[in-house]
């Protein structure tokens, strides 16, 4: 019986799950199974949007004739040809005859490489950007290379907003009723097996996941659907970084992973008296692993969370000890980078072990060696325990610094979606010192750095809020909408706080964690920062800042400096007789004369000269 979920009104989930494998491609355990997902849009033609495997296709072909309802498929894209997603491909084209496919170049090769019939030439080819109207939506295709196969590609339907992203964004785990992330606890329940499988599956290919991202970046996705777990349909900036840490092989926490190999114990009573230790001097996130009873799937995720890693093993036939082995090969094969990893080796009469592990972890990029490698030999000893000691001081020291010098807002302070929020266009920016609050008007703001998030900020230095930043190193940015009345920039760009309270009788205020005002109706975001480095530019300083703070407010469009001067700001009343003159592109203060002073500031909006435009000449 069929079991179809709604995505929209017209686009299914015609997938399903499978909670009796074990082994997914064989080789990861997958406790709680895995999902093969696909999806069928509905309009005046209809699509499906990749099949399944063959261990669902008989749910798989009663949800796909259930939701067409005796209507023709017309369509079918493919965006991966793995198995998992298209083994059921043959069979789509038996059960739809007439049925279009939908592919580029790779896959119909591979299509003759899985398939004995000449099913290729049913396929129309599209290559990067190329579009098919299905009416009312128009899909258009993203190429995505080794992400993680060399055909794969993402469809994205510009009228839903809603991409389609194959292996990217996928989790293992089998769906339990509900389909969207946000109907479970995903931080909880679902984080860890979506690390894993982009840790084991993709996560070789970082490089490539960067370039899909900074591809998807240019497109609006407000659902986000990929052919293996949850579909997101909110919060999916939260998502996206995480893939930006794994990608980017940054550490996603301050974390150490203490991974070892005992035959008798004493290798294991070594890395406790680390791990001891470690907690004693303050380091709350640690996570043991007997590599002989974990799979190495779990070390290779657990590597690309931690940004501390302990690998210690017995010598074992002169080498490392087998599963230690398998690990670490596993690590560098992932191409896992950017890491501080500490040694231990334990040999009762020749210790290579550690020499051995340095060899495999060594070649890989940004890897630092923290301390020296310590070696027990047969049992730990007053010695050993003292150097296992100096180690653990040695890792809680470099994490304690790391952590002064980054500080990473929390994730529930900071939502990254603020980020997509900003534009060239108008901002309020306000500051408060004691009990004086104040705001401006400002036009330049930018995120400049993913990890750590960071933002810059330009303020005429006329400015009293420029001052109290600079005195106080804090500030909050409202990210203006569309509907702001021009009123608003008369409030806080026209006004002088040196003279007035901009703040008395607004009652469309807030205040963040640290005390200070934002403007919370008419805006879609609003951000906290605190000042890392400032920057004098003669008439302007530019504000460098760590993002303390970040929530999304509404889903308005961010107002531009094009919309504020067509549909907000007043038109200026024709005149008999034209005057010579500049007009401020920001407030619409007149200047008249024939040549405007290169150091002129407004008098109302403290803009200088580059934002005036000649006028009657």
């Amino acid at each position: 019986m069929y079991c179809v979920k709604n995505i929209a009104d017209d686009i299914f989930y015609v997938g399903a799950s499978d909670r009796r494998l074990e082994l997914f491609e064989n080789v990861f355990p997958i406790p709680r199974g895995v999902s093969y997902n696909s999806y069928l849009i509905l309009d005046n033609k209809t699509a499906l949007v990749d099949t399944v495997d063959r261990s669902v296709e008989p749910r798989f072909f009663e949800n796909v004739d259930y939701a067409l309802a005796g209507r023709q498929l017309d369509y079918l894209i493919i965006n991966h040809m793995e198995p998992d997603h298209a083994a059921t491909v043959a069979d789509t084209l038996r059960r739809y005859p007439g049925v279009r496919l939908i592919c580029n170049k790779k896959i119909a090769a591979m299509l003759g490489q899985f398939f004995d019939s000449d099913i290729a030439s049913q396929a129309q080819l599209v290559a990067e950007g190329d579009t098919i109207s299905l009416g009312t939506h128009t899909l258009t295709f993203i190429m995505a290379p080794m992400v993680h196969w060399p055909e794969v590609m993402v469809t994205y339907d510009i009228t839903s907003k809603t991409l389609f992203s194959a292996d990217a964004f996928g989790t293992f785990g089998a769906l339990s009723g509900g389909i969207f992330a946000d109907e479970y606890d995903f931080a909880g329940e679902w984080l860890s097996d979506a690390r894993s499988y982009y840790a084991n599956i993709v996560g070789k290919y970082g490089q490539q996941v960067q370039a899909l991202l900074k591809k998807a970046s240019t497109v609006e996705i407000e659902t986000l659907c990929p052919l293996h777990g949850p579909v997101w349909r909110k919060n999916i900036g939260w998502f996206v970084e995480k893939y930006q840490r794994w990608s980017s092989y940054t550490p996603e926490e301050k974390a150490v992973v203490v991974a070892y190999a005992s035959v008798y114990g004493n290798t294991e009573n070594a890395a406790d008296i680390l791990a001891c230790r470690l907690a004693d001097d303050g380091v709350q996130n640690i996570a043991m692993y007997d590599v002989s009873r974990t799979h190495p799937s779990v070390i290779v995720a657990e590597a690309f969370r931690a940004s501390h890693l302990v690998f210690a093993s017995t010598t074992y036939n002169a080498g490392i000890f087998i599963n230690m082995q398998t690990a670490l090969d596993d690590i560098a094969a992932h191409n896992l980078q950017k890491r501080k990893i500490a040694l231990i080796e334990n040999g009762s009469w020749a210790p290579t072990s550690g020499s051995l592990m340095r060899a495999i972890l060594e070649p890989l990029r940004d890897i630092t060696f923290i301390g020296d490698t310590v070696t027990v030999r047969s049992s730990v000893k007053n010695a050993q325990r003292e150097q296992l000691c100096a180690l653990a001081d040695e890792i809680a020291g470099d994490i304690k610094a790391s952590e002064n010098k980054t500080a990473p807002a929390d994730d529930k302070s900071v939502d990254p979606n603020a980020m997509f929020k900003l534009s060239y266009g108008l901002f309020v920016l306000a500051a408060r010192d004691g009990d004086k609050d104040n705001a401006c008007i400002i036009n330049t703001v930018s995120q400049i750095t993913d990890i750590p998030k960071r933002v810059s900020i330009t303020v005429n230095k006329a400015n009293l809020t420029h001052d109290m930043i600079a005195k106080t190193g804090r500030f909050t940015i409202s990210v203006l909408t569309e509907e702001v009345p021009f009123k608003v920039f008369e409030n806080f760009g026209f006004r002088s706080g040196r003279d007035e309270d901009k703040f008395a009788g607004c009652e469309c205020v807030s205040r963040d964690a640290s005390g200070i005002r934002y403007v919370h109706k008419y805006t879609n975001a609003y951000i906290s920062g605190k000042v890392a480095e400032s920057i004098d530019c003669g008439t302007h300083t530019v504000f460098i800042a760590d993002v303390t703070e970040a929530k999304i407010l509404s889903d308005a469009p961010s107002v531009t400096y094009a919309y504020y001067f067509a549909n907000i700001k007043p038109k200026p009343a024709p005149t008999d007789t034209p005057k010579r003159g500049f007009v401020c592109k920001i407030c619409g203060y007149f200047y008249e004369g024939e040549t405007l002073p290169p150091d002129f500031i407004c008098p109302l909006c403290k803009h200088g000269a580059e934002d005036f435009e000649p006028v009657g000449f």
